[in-house]
């Protein structure tokens, strides 16, 4: 599964809401309080929600699927280099990225086949070992975001 690096930039959620996530059923998964209208605060926060959702779920279904021998796992890309990446460099929030490339421990932006590389691994022998888990593949971007030179100020 693809995931994103915004479900780790996030504050933490309540307890009862990180286990609601997964386990509600998705036919309800709507109703829950906390992802009410009034208490999404942007699209960005709708976003975050969304990948943190998607990477709880890996979660539960790595339980499930692990059953009948499955794994089951998901890759958080950070800002990767394709058409609608050089897109948005070029765009108004391009001083945006081009800052997080430059302050981010990596120092660039990723590409299609660095993630293919953790794809790899993640599908391999050498990673029979690993299911219900998510990988940030971000280049230190969100490391950056929470310890670095790329913290908002508070």
């Amino acid at each position: 599964m693809i995931s994103s690096q915004n479900g780790w930039r996030m504050p933490a959620l309540a307890p009862a809401q990180d286990e609601a996530l997964p386990l509600t059923p998705a036919e309800k998964r709507l109703s829950l309080d906390f992802l009410q209208p009034e208490q999404i605060q942007s699209t960005l926060h709708a976003c975050q929600l969304a990948k943190r959702c998607s990477e709880k779920r890996v979660m539960a279904e790595s339980v499930r699927w692990g059953m009948r021998g499955a794994r089951i796992n998901a890759i958080a890309p950070g800002i990767v280099i394709t058409a609608l990446a050089l897109d948005e460099l070029n765009g108004p929030r391009g001083d945006f990225y081009k800052n997080m490339f430059a302050n981010c421990p990596a120092g660039r932006a990723g590409t299609p086949n660095k993630i293919a590389n953790v794809a790899e691994l993640l599908m391999s022998e050498k990673g029979a070992f690993i299911t219900g888990s998510t990988f940030l593949a971000d280049g230190g971007a969100t490391a950056s975001y929470f310890c670095g030179l790329l913290r908002p100020e508070k």
